[in-house]
Order: structure tokens, then sequence, then C-alpha cells
């Protein structure tokens, strides 16, 4: 790359997607066009063309992976010849982490619970993929409870500089799952793809996607105490969705970077599907070797990778001289503790005005003045619920707990709660989900895990759970207390999205949090407080107990990080990480070429478009059509299709019952994707969905 001309000038990632487009240059899917257009790249002036990208390897998730591997099993059984010839060219990593749904909480059983449910629901989607790795090349599965697919690409996956047919070459990636930038907190160019995309990446195509502007996005100083990578990431979010990046690379460069560690920079890589940019690319530099070393890489390959990205300019340096279509500015020293919500990444809102915030939201309420409140019987005691209460607090998602910092933070602060003898409000459903068992490790090493299992946030899982929409059911005498009396409750959790009815299809305000304020408003139970001002609670003498009575300082923090977060935690977890628990080892092992597909399946069936009909099929013009759909601004993902619990009353729903399946055992649209018919009646099935062409929420027309 040096012998490049201004290749000093280009950013970092379109140096990586120009040794890309060399590498895999045949002059037919890679041609003389395409070199030409990225050695030529111009920030200031970059053309509305298409490039090839062909990324060395591809990262799934079980909602969106046992779709691809059904239509690669749907074309070996529809090939003439030898089916075993239909594999995937580029390898695909899944990671089983979407399915647990956390119906148990608040014990030590809670995991365990979870996981025989989670076994018991998807025991057929888990014999197909392990079937799937058996007879496939090029497919490798790491098992239900083990973490996120992100946080394990990260500690475990991604090399950085990979080695192939005698070549060096970065790293590169796409995911099925939008929030795969998170690797680029690590140097690694990658981002999400639909499903069809992936398969045919799989299947050797190149991505062409459009030739990215590129906005810098230069941070100077450094946070100030009491402040979190969390509210970092939402102040980005916020600041990044008004100025406008979406289908652009953002990448990050300033005297303020140095100051943030790789966790604190997967956090923000990781929303880069909130902001709206592809990728959010964080150049190789020191803190990157540092954190290949304590997640225990091999020596040789933290050495290759600082030579080969300071010998071919990859290595963070000579910021000054790079040119980016425009730069956005931001002082860290500005950036104030926030959440977001109530039901967008980037509603942004200091903490100090949450209060106001809800008041605010609350003003379509008849009378202001009075909220609403209820008596709620649970256990044989009479509690009150009242809008504002929070009704689950997460501490969940690979954006937070992949940072030791804020993870350690919140055990220190559940430490210094319970010795103030404080309590979880009994109408809040607690959860802890960690994305790697590493986080375990570091906890209890620490002696913060049994602090966090006195205010009921025991380890409910190892996955997704309560940020891809799994918190699972809320008590039933408080789910009827909300439905009945449309009570406005609330959510907070450490995920990164709160898209309406995304968390749970009765909270309405989701907010998203760092993990000691998730733990701070369990406490409080409710976001209509001055959290800053007002007491969260009552010690054993019924003194009033405030905030800054718990909150954790800097040095407490990284004192723990350094005295119990070791590479041999990485080893230890990882070094099995294929293996799986007895749940998976138990399961039935067929190894044959072609799925034996059950017609009458309602989880996996065979994709319909290799059948004659498909393939036959003559397309006509459409005259006359009319439209079923009229929506407003921010439609989402979730809107379109959503991922979590199915309705009995839904289109999906009736299917179910229909193939004889009890509400119960509905699991959920995401686990259904395997089965087109669940697919077909699950667009636009979202509860919150407001089509102008009715008068009523969900999927009517």
């Amino acid at each position: 790359l040096k012998k490049i001309k201004n290749i000093e000038k280009m950013p970092f990632s379109i140096r990586i997607l120009l040794e890309n487009v060399i590498r895999n240059y045949d002059n037919f899917k890679v041609n003389d066009e395409h070199l030409d257009l990225l050695m030529n790249y111009d920030s200031k002036n970059v053309p509305d063309k298409e490039i090839p990208y062909n990324p060395n390897r591809i990262l799934a998730q079980d909602f969106t992976g046992v779709p691809l591997i059904v239509d690669l099993a749907s074309l070996r059984a529809s090939v003439k010849t030898d089916p075993s010839k239909v594999n995937p060219i580029i390898p695909i990593d899944l990671v089983i982490d979407h399915s647990v749904i956390v119906e148990s909480y608040g014990t030590y059983l809670s995991l365990y619970q979870n996981t025989k449910l989670e076994y018991d629901q998807n025991r057929e989607r888990y014999t197909f993929l392990k079937w799937a790795q058996k007879s496939f090349k090029n497919l490798r599965l790491i098992p239900p409870s083990t973490g996120i697919c992100h946080q394990i690409n990260l500690e475990y996956l991604s090399k950085v500089v990979w080695i192939k047919d005698n070549f060096i070459f970065p790293d590169t990636l796409v995911g099925t799952d939008s929030h795969t930038p998170m690797v680029n907190g690590i140097g690694v160019v990658g981002w999400g793809v639909g499903g069809i995309e992936a398969e045919a990446v799989a299947l050797g195509q190149p991505l062409y996607f459009t030739i990215p502007q590129v906005i810098g996005l230069k941070l100077k100083n450094q946070l100030n105490v009491g402040v979190t990578a969390t509210d970092l990431v939402l102040t980005i979010t916020e600041l990044l969705r008004k100025y406008g990046v979406v289908g652009k690379f953002v990448e990050v460069f300033g005297e303020g970077l140095d100051s943030l560690t790789v966790p604190d920079r997967a956090t923000i890589s990781n929303m880069s599907p909130e902001f709206g940019s592809t990728i959010t690319y964080f150049p190789i530099d020191q803190k990157t070797l540092e954190y290949l070393k304590l997640t225990n890489r091999p020596s040789e390959l933290v050495n290759l990778v600082e030579r080969y990205s300071k010998e071919n300019l990859l290595w963070r340096e000579g910021e000054d001289k790079i040119v980016y279509t425009d730069v956005i500015e931001l002082d860290l020293s500005k950036v104030e503790p926030v959440v977001a919500g109530p039901k967008k990444p980037q509603e942004k809102i200091k903490l100090s005005n949450l209060k106001n915030t809800f008041l605010d939201i609350m003003k379509s309420k008849s009378d202001l003045s009075v909220l609403t409140k209820v008596k709620v019987k649970l256990r044989d005691e009479e509690i009150e619920l009242k809008d504002g209460d929070v009704v689950i607090a997460a501490i969940t998602s690979c954006t937070n707990t992949s940072n030791p910092f804020v993870m350690l933070g919140a055990g220190l602060l559940a430490k210094k709660a319970v010795r103030k003898g404080l309590k979880v409000k009994k109408y809040v459903k607690t959860t802890l989900a960690p994305g790697s068992k590493v986080v375990q490790k570091y906890l209890e090493k620490a002696n913060l895990l049994p602090y966090l299992e006195a205010l009921n946030f025991f380890i409910a899982g190892y996955g997704c759970t309560t940020c891809i929409g799994n918190s699972g059911s809320i008590h039933p005498e408080i789910s009827k207390a909300i439905t009945e009396n449309n009570l406005n409750v609330a959510a907070v959790l450490s995920g990164n999205r709160n898209f309406e009815a995304r968390i749970h299809p009765l909270v309405k305000m989701n907010f998203l949090a760092s993990p000691m304020l998730v733990i701070a408003f369990a406490i409080a139970g409710t976001v209509n407080i001055d959290i800053f001002n007002d007491p969260i609670g009552y010690d054993s003498l019924d003194n009033p107990v405030y905030l800054k009575d718990i909150w954790p300082s800097n040095e407490e923090i990284t004192e723990l990080i350094n005295n119990f977060v070791k590479s041999e935690m990485f080893e230890e977890v990882y070094s099995s990480i294929l293996e799986g628990d007895e749940n998976w080892k138990n399961l039935p092992e067929n190894q044959s070429d072609l799925y034996q597909f059950d017609e009458k399946s309602t989880y996996i069936r065979k994709a319909p478009f290799f059948e004659e009909e498909f393939l036959n099929f003559i397309p006509q013009d459409i005259i006359g059509a009319k439209a079923l759909l009229v929506l407003g601004d921010s439609v989402t993902t979730d809107h379109i299709s959503p991922a979590g619990s199915i309705k009995v009353d839904s289109p999906a729903g009736k299917y179910l019952l229909s193939q004889g399946v009890e509400p119960r055992d509905f699991n959920s649209y995401g686990s259904r994707r395997g089965n087109h018919e669940v697919m077909i009646r699950g667009t636009f099935a979202n509860v919150r969905l407001k089509n102008y062409l009715v008068d009523k929420e969900g999927g009517y027309t």
C-alpha cells in the first residue's frame, strides 16, 4: 500500500477496502474499474459507484443463521448432482445466542431453568444445526449458553490480521446481525448484512456496495469522573443521528481516543446501526495490542498484527494527513451522565432531566396532577404499582457486558447498596445476562457476584435475552394491572435498542442506560425521580440514601480491573467454547448429505424457492394494486419483521394453533424464521405498528 499515490490521505478503513480489492482482483468480479475507483479515492469527491467487497469470514447468529442454513440444505435437496458439493466457500461462525428467554429470574436456579426451557423449545432447531455442522464444510457452531456472538467475536474469533494461502491480510467479515460493527473497535472492518447477501457471500460472491463517504469523528480531552462509555455512546448516537451518517463510514481519531480502552471503543462501534453508519472504525494502535494480549491471543499473532499494520500503513499514526469527507468534533469532557428513550436510541436525556421527560410523556393523560396508582397482590403481599414504575431492569447486551469497567462498576454499586441495606422493589423483574462467561469469572473473583445476587441480579442466561425482546413474561398480576389500568410503566436496560414493543409488549417506555444505572433504577423502582437529588432508597435506620452514596469511584473500578480481569480467564473460557454443555452433547448427532425435512414441522421447513412452480414462474405486471400500509417515519426492522413473542390472536399465532402448537410453545418469531409460513405471517406484526389507514395499533389494514 505504501507505493500507492496519496495513500496517506486515505482513511484507514478505505485502505483496508483497497487492499481487499487488490488481493481479490480477477478482472471479472473485481476489475480494473474497481481498482481505479479505490486507488484514486477522494474523500471530498466520492463517486456514486459500486465496488466489490470480499470478506474472509461470516459471523451469524441463530435467528438469522437458521434460515441461511435452511436455504443451503434446500439447495442440496434440489441439485441433480452430488449434494455434498453444496458448501459455504467462505467460513461461517454461527453463534447460538438469540434463543434464551428470561422466564425465570431472581434465583440461583434461573440459569438452569432458562437453559432447560431453551432446549425444550428449540430442540428441533438445535438438532438441525448440529446436523449442519457435521454435514457442511466451512461451518463452525458455538453452542447455546456460551455468550453473545459480537462479544465472542471481539474476545475470541477475530484475529485482526489473517494468514491464508501464503498471504497476510486484514481480517474482514460480514455478519447476519446489525451489531456486527462492534469488532471495528479492534481495527477489523465488518458490518451487518441481510440473509440473502450473507448467503451470496458464503457461496463465493462479492458483496457489492456503494463507495462510502468517510466521516471523521474527532475526539478531544477525556471523560470526566463518573461518566461511562455508555453515556458516551448514547451521546454519539444523538450526535451522529442528527448529522446523518446513513450509508457512510465513520472513523474515529484525535487525542481523545488515547483515553478510551478497547472495550470503550467496542461499545461505541457496537451501536453503529443506531448511529446509521455502516461501520465506526477505530484504527489499530497500542491499546489494540494490549487488548489482544489480555484476551489471550497468541503472542505470535499480536506481534504479527503490530508488524503488519505498521508496515502497511494501518497503524494509528499520521492522522493529521488523512482527509475525511467531513469532520465532526466531540469534546469528551462535555459528556454527561445520560439515558436514552423512551422509544429510540437517539433520544438522549440528561440523567438530571429524566423526571421532567417522564412528566412530559404523561401530559397526554387527562390528569397530569394525579398519576395512576393501583394495588397489586404479589406473593401474599399487597404492593402499589403506578405510572413510571420500572417493571424490567436488565443488565444485558454485548454493548455493555463486554466492558469490564461498567460491569465491575455495577458490581461495586451493588456492594455499596447492599451494605446500606437497600433492596430492589418487588415489582421489578431483574436480569443479568453476560455476553461472555469471562464476565462471571471476574465478578466472582472480585467477590461482587454475591452482592448482585443480593439485589436479585442472578445470572439468567448467556445470550441476548432482554435486548432483543426475550425478556420473558412479567408477573401475571402486574400484567393485569398494566392492561386494565393503562399504566405507563418502564424498562431500564443496558442494551442498544429500545424500539416500541421490542423489550416487552406491555412496556411503553424503554430507557437505555449503563449497568450501574440499571441497578440504581431497580432500587429506586421508578423513572419519576430526580436521581441526583432524590433518595433512591432508605437504609436500615430509615436514613435517605442517594446515588452519590453508592456510586463507585473510577479508582475503585480501575483497581478491580487491574487485579481481577486476567488473560487466564479468557484462556479457560475459550479453550472449551466449541464443546457445549451436557444439553448440547446429548442432542442427537447425524451426518448425512441431505437433511430429512419434515413437512409437519413448524420450525424447519424446506425453502420453496427451488420447487418447479417457483423456477417456472413467469412474472406479470401488477395492475390496480392498492396500498395496505401507510407508515410514518422511523419504521424499523422490528416493525417490519419482529423477532419477539407471538400473540395468540396474531396471524402467526393462529397458524401455529392450527398446526397443533400450544401457546406456551409458540417461542418467538425469530426462533421460527426457519419456517417461511411463520415469516410470511409475521410481516408487519409489531403490536405498536401505526398504519395510518386504520385507527388502531398493530398489524392491521
